[in-house]
């Protein structure tokens, strides 16, 4: 909590309820607690600051016109929630944001009734939207439906996908624009929102209906030209024209920051009961209210732990570059040599480290936005023409993309070279943004090269290998965090394709491992010798296609093989598995043993805790060799 005594409003309001009993008068205080609240809490466990500051005051403006949780309130993204999570039952508990056993950093529906729809990738809440609204007419209930959508996520096709349905459904929703960012419209001041106020009242509503009546008795030219008149003549005040033509009733643009202006736009939204949606456009300031943010949007989007007075985050000091920024570095080595290298990221520069290479090569990166099935398919175009393109993207981003992966570059056999960043578990960020399904579902796919690092000289080497495949696409997938301190060299080596390597020598258990698991795996071989099981530690590296001779050489020279993996059921493991079993191993006694994220969601912790939870560290490495041989009560002795 604040400090006593310094919210003395907010610590009346527990849920949406108390907050409707206040005042109107009092709303403007209780933002400024609330975005006070918001900073104390942030600055302890560290999340997305600022995009929440951003919506203060339209959080305190929706849950006070609305009947929040009977009408619907779907945030997208849900990185913009916390103020949200704070007035509705939450607030006890935001000093565990993102934290092991904590309130999740996203809206999510297992959490409150307040989220009646989950979410942490872009551009579904009118989608989801649509849903609700539709469910509500088939039900005959009545209730309204509110989606609070980024202009970020607005470059994403979902969004519009949806919104065309909408207004050709011409269904009962409402949408706000939160505009923060891509300054759609121009500074806002008294006439904007004096326009927007209007034109959301029941008067204006009126008066449009009946100018529509009176022009069906005119002909249909002059009818058809009057209807274009009113919509352009708003559209040039408003800028709503786009939104217009998508069936929308446009409202804005309006100050977000300004309670007097939020409220009564929203509460003519609210009362118009007209089948049709509605968007109004409100322009916010991120990081509003806390200096530090206003003036460095882009570092106070996600933030670590930090001090509130003076803004500097607390991070921590490591000797070993992150694998982000040593995918960078090799790709700007890579293409220094080579003017046909491009660099594609969807709306995450920075988070992928193509910031570094867009400084180098302003010419050559390319940031599509939300826009992960554009940009495959860009990438893939760009490859027909001879280009060298690096899709660069979250792994669990990627997936929002599998059509154009499968379509439009695999049965094309094109040369894009995918860069999975946050493969496997990330931490605070949970499931949702956890790169747990990547191995399988491009390993799947007819001629693909899969790479998986298992440090950051592999990392290095692997860019150089898949910057030399020309004939064929080719990914390679890195965790988020830091490498493991190794020198690397200036410029990788391209790597045989499909060949692994020995890293460690034993006689009775084999490890082969694929990707950053490969510590644990030499830890656990250790312990292994010590109970008298020399253990033989292999790096796959390559996913797809398979070293065949190396899998051979384990599976004849040992008693059990192991295969560790940081993604799920139906990958790495399966490919191995079919490749034994068609070469008849299992029939000669092999005992197998495949380790893979189990078959469930892991929740936000850190990243050594949710290993831990999967069984993918050390101590269950050793717990299955043992298990394999038999020696189950030491086994269990090690799970307990």
């Amino acid at each position: 909590m604040s400090p006593a005594g310094s919210t003395p409003l907010l610590d009346q309001v527990n849920y949406p309820r108390d907050l409707r009993a206040l005042p109107r008068r009092a709303l403007r205080q209780l933002a400024d607690e609330l975005r006070q609240e918001t900073i104390s809490a942030v600055s302890v466990t560290g999340g997305h600051l600022g995009a929440g500051l951003g919506v203060v005051e339209l959080t305190v403006a929706l849950h006070y016109v609305f009947d929040t949780p009977r009408d619907k309130l779907i945030w997208d993204v849900g990185h913009q929630a916390y103020p949200h999570k704070i007035l509705t039952g939450r607030r006890s508990r935001m000093r565990t944001l993102r934290q092991g056993g904590g309130l999740s950093g996203f809206t999510k529906r297992a959490e409150s009734e307040y989220d009646p729809f989950g979410a942490a990738h872009s551009s579904t809440s009118i989608s989801a939207g649509m849903g609700f609204a539709v469910a509500r007419d088939l039900k005959k209930e009545d209730f309204n439906v509110i989606c609070v959508i980024g202009d970020g996520a607005m470059s994403a096709g979902m969004a519009y996908e949806a919104m065309n349905n909408a207004g050709g459904r011409n269904e009962r929703l409402i949408v706000i624009l939160n505009d923060n960012d891509m300054s759609i419209a121009p500074p806002v001041g008294a006439m904007s929102n004096y326009l927007a106020r209007l034109i959301s009242s029941r008067p204006y509503r009126g008066f449009r209906r009946f100018a529509k009546t009176i022009a069906h008795r005119f002909p249909r030219g002059f009818e058809k030209l009057a209807k274009r008149w009113e919509e352009y003549t708003r559209g040039l005040f408003t800028g709503g024209t786009l939104f217009e033509e998508l069936g929308f009733y446009y409202v804005g643009p309006i100050d977000g920051h300004n309670l007097d202006h939020l409220i009564p736009i929203l509460e003519n939204a609210r009362d118009a009961r007209q089948n049709k949606p509605i968007l109004i456009h409100v322009v916010t300031q991120k990081g509003k209210g806390y200096p530090p943010a206003e003036a460095s949007a882009d570092k106070y989007h996600g933030v670590v732990k930090f001090d509130v007075i003076t803004g500097e985050q607390k991070k921590s000091v490591s000797k070993a570059p992150s694998y982000t920024k040593v995918y960078a570095e090799a790709l700007i080595a890579e293409a220094e040599k080579d003017e046909r290298i491009v660099a594609i990221t969807a709306a995450m520069p920075s988070g992928t480290g193509l910031d570094l290479f867009a400084k180098r090569f302003p010419d050559r990166c390319f940031d599509v936005g939300i826009a992960e099935q554009h940009g495959v398919t860009f990438a893939a175009g760009l490859a027909a023409e001879g280009m060298k393109p690096f899709a660069t993207i979250y792994s669990t981003f990627l997936q929002r993309a599998y059509d154009q992966v499968v379509h439009d570059v695999a049965i094309q056999r094109l040369p894009v070279r995918f860069a999975m960043d946050r493969a496997g578990l990330v931490g605070a960020d949970g499931p949702t943004h956890a790169g747990s399904f990547d191995i399988t579902y491009l390993a799947t796919l007819p001629g693909f090269v899969v790479m998986a690092a298992s440090d950051e000289v592999e990392l290095t080497n692997m860019v150089a290998t898949a910057a030399a495949i020309d004939d064929r696409p080719s990914a390679v997938r890195y965790p988020r965090g830091e490498g493991i301190g190794l020198e690397r060299p200036k410029k990788g080596t391209p790597l045989e394709i499909g060949k692994g390597r020995i890293v460690r020598e034993g006689t009775s258990i084999a490890i082969l491992n694929l990707g950053t698991r490969m510590a644990e795996c030499l830890i656990a071989a250790e312990k292994l010798s010590g109970c008298g099981l020399p253990a033989t530690v292999a790096d796959a590296r390559f996913a797809k296609p398979l070293d065949h001779d190396l899998i051979r050489r384990l599976a004849r020279e040992h008693e059990v093989l192991i295969t560790i993996e940081e993604g799920s059921i139906g990958g790495f493991a399966a490919h191995v598995m079919q490749f034994l079993a068609l070469e008849g191993a299992f029939d000669k006694g092999l005992k197998f043993r495949p380790m893979t994220l189990p078959d469930r969601f892991i929740d936000q912790d850190t990243p050594e805790k949710m290993y831990e939870a999967a069984g993918l560290d050390a101590k269950a490495i050793v717990a299955t060799a043992l298990s394999a041989l038999g020696r189950e009560r030491e086994a269990a002795a090690l799970r307990a």
